[in-house]
């Protein structure tokens, strides 16, 4: 039987921002697939959302086209896998102000493999 302390200290584990660094990103596709209304990987293509065409590493509200909310385009945040982590968590309350109207990916596993995809797919 696991004791309560280390149950929880690896559920802490998992939840945590280093479960994005190994994230699946082949499950991450498939997670994808919710944010397709809005967005695709295909660089230069904006949708009602921009291209995540290259967004790991990229400033936000930089994708030229794409008529960003005052909010992104003033976050000036830099996506890497923390602050994409926290941000598919509850992008409303995250950033208030956004136009994405997405309720979030509550699920760690679920944000960890989409931003392995997206790190993946968007190598350009």
């Amino acid at each position: 039987m696991i004791s309560k302390p280390v149950a929880f200290a690896t559920a802490l584990l998992i939840a945590s921002p280093a479960l994005a660094q190994t994230g699946d990103a082949a499950r991450g596709k498939a997670v994808f697939a919710r944010c397709m209304a809005c967005h695709t990987v295909d660089p230069g293509v904006n949708r009602l959302g921009p291209s995540l065409a290259g967004v790991v590493g990229r400033t936000s509200g930089t994708v030229p086209g794409f008529a960003y909310s005052p909010a992104m385009k003033n976050a000036k945040i830099r996506w890497d896998t923390k602050s994409l982590d926290a941000y598919l968590a509850k992008p409303i309350a995250n950033m208030p102000g956004t136009k994405m109207v997405f309720a979030g990916l509550p699920n760690p596993a679920d944000r960890a493999n989409l931003i392995a995809y997206l790190a993946t797919a968007t190598k350009k």
